[in-house]
């Protein structure tokens, strides 16, 4: 195909995708359904006079009419000035476990159920959804350059939902892991929620005003949602990023470094090139509060004048785009029960409702706290309900009290610090 689609284009670009996962689900505490899937197909890119041309199938059979599909989307596509990459050395990252790619539907149902049973036994009557998916993922890409990558990935991934109904007491908290390296870890989303809900147990009431808030790794989404939107090279290029046109300039406490890290073995966002064959790097985005960088694929890095970072991220039926891979927060150097002892009385922030809702690009939120508890003399008395936060987080964080020496895995592959701000406005509704 690359042959033949070079007679006609200036450049061209083969991918072949192949990913078959296996899920097991648990609803309302009980075994639900088990599921295989099968995705496999072949998308190409050209760029002929100039213009982009896209076209993708899972008819791998079907290459003549693929090719013709994508040299006639060139006729309507952008005009690009961007190269397809010459062949690169990357870095041997450990994407691919076979524990993992041979873990049956009996298997996973044996992890979920003994996650389920520890639940159950700390907080016997709550509702627990887990759903566990093993994957394995395989992505060939050649082109004109001499470009030929081949790698293979074996995503884990486990989302663990407790709810918690007791009259009008409504509570919900959620987990969420993944790896691609078997590290005997599956049971640590259960772990987590079993001390949530036992600190939960006790209910205490809190009053509106200003205060300190600390925010757990999963809470602190809150603050880094809208940083990583606005770390997107796409809307940095339509002006939607607060942060676009600042490179250099300090936006964020000193406390604050945030990296993009697609090299750690195991990991979920991890890989040794990007879904366009750049090679994958770390790449410092903010570094000590300071705006360094932000998230390219080769198209937007093109429109940027810059160098693609590599992060295009591409599925079988869309072209690429800019994606982070795993995001981290780098720790600070304060212990988290130094962080807690130093509060008299404020606000420890858990799981939010409503995270990527609104204009949640511009830095404003306002979110529900679906579970926070209230901190008292530098310890933790219980939970609070009907609570609330708001803010903006271009604000917010350029004043940071403390960031902690300790960090969680969330979100399958974000690494996120304890975050505590000095002073923010809650609303409680007690």
């Amino acid at each position: 195909m690359l042959e033949q689609l070079m007679r006609s284009a200036e450049q061209a670009e083969v991918v072949r995708v192949h990913r078959e996962s296996t899920s097991v689900v648990f609803e309302a505490s009980r075994l639900k359904r088990s599921q295989v899937k099968e995705t496999s197909g072949l998308a190409v890119r050209v760029v002929k006079g100039g213009r982009l041309g896209f076209a993708a199938s899972s008819d791998t059979r079907a290459t003549a009419r693929l090719m013709r599909n994508v040299l006639e989307s060139a006729e309507h596509g952008d005009a690009v000035t961007f190269s397809l990459p010459a062949p690169q050395e990357a870095l041997d990252v450990v994407t691919f476990d076979e524990s993992i790619a041979a873990l049956s539907i009996g298997k996973l149902v044996e992890i979920g159920q003994e996650m389920l049973d520890l639940i159950l036994a700390a907080e016997p009557g709550v509702n627990v959804e887990i759903e566990l998916t093993r994957s394995t993922e395989h992505l060939a890409l050649r082109n004109h350059s001499g470009t030929d990558i081949d790698f293979r990935r074996s995503p884990l991934s486990i989302s663990v939902e407790v709810r918690w109904v007791k009259g009008d007491d409504v509570l919900i908290t959620y987990d969420q892991t993944g790896t691609t390296v078997w590290d005997g870890q599956h049971m640590q989303s259960a772990e987590r929620l079993c001390r949530k809900l036992e600190l939960a147990r006790n209910q205490a009431r809190l009053r509106s005003g200003r205060m300190p808030v600390l925010f757990a790794p999963n809470g602190s989404l809150v603050l880094g949602l809208p940083v990583m939107l606005g770390l997107d090279g796409k809307d940095v290029l339509k002006r939607a990023s607060p942060m676009a046109g600042n490179l250099g300039q300090k936006l964020f406490s000193d406390k604050l470094t945030f990296v993009d890290d697609p090299t750690i073995d195991g990991k979920f966002g991890s890989s040794p090139f990007d879904d366009e064959g750049v090679s994958h790097r770390r790449n410092v985005l903010i570094d000590q509060g300071i705006l360094k960088g932000f998230l390219y694929d080769l198209k937007t890095a093109s429109q940027a004048g810059v160098e693609s970072t590599g992060n295009g991220s591409r599925t079988l039926f869309t072209p690429p785009s800019p994606q982070p891979t795993n995001l981290l927060i780098e720790p600070g150097t304060v212990l988290l029960t130094d962080m807690i002892a130093s509060i008299d009385s404020g606000l420890w922030v858990e799981d939010a409702l409503g995270l990527g809702q609104g204009n949640v690009i511009s830095g404003a939120f306002s979110n529900s706290l679906s579970l926070a508890y209230k901190i008292e003399k530098g310890q933790l008395v219980g939970r609070v309900k009907d609570v609330s936060i708001a803010g903006n987080v271009y604000d917010l964080l350029r004043n940071v009290a403390a960031v902690s020496s300790e960090t969680e895995w969330v979100h399958h592959s974000l690494r996120v610090p304890y975050i505590m701000l000095d002073s923010m406005n809650v609303v409680s509704q007690q």
